[in-house]
């Protein structure tokens, strides 16, 4: 996948949302105002992905293209070197930072944004 590919792919999952508040290179996917992906552009081909601390662990021994989250909380966060992974599981990884996130929002937010 390129830059432009997984940023589609995590605008398309159900209310996200995209900004700049860091600065002109991040670009910050949110669901609910929570950020769940950062993609930083003057980095290509990472992005930092949020993740369950045990299966984190899993996929850092598993891939060395998954490390802990640059500039994040180690143990809830991940930066995937995406070009160096399949396809298929990238995108699972973006879904599951989603799902995290949007899961956690009240349950008055999820109604508004039609997230179940």
């Amino acid at each position: 996948m390129n830059v432009e590919e997984v940023r589609e792919f995590a605008l398309n999952l159900q209310a996200s949302t995209e900004d700049f508040p860091f600065d002109e290179h991040t670009l910050v996917m949110r669901v609910g105002g929570k950020i769940f992906a950062i993609l930083p552009l003057e980095k290509s081909g990472r992005i930092n992905l949020k993740c369950d601390p045990e299966r984190s662990v899993t996929l850092r021994e598993e891939f060395d293209a998954i490390t802990p989250g640059y500039h994040m909380n180690k143990k809830w966060w991940n930066t995937v070197e995406f070009e160096r992974l399949p396809e298929a599981l990238v995108k699972e990884l973006i879904a599951h930072s989603h799902l995290l996130v949007s899961s956690s929002l009240p349950k008055k937010l999820k109604a508004e944004l039609g997230i179940e």
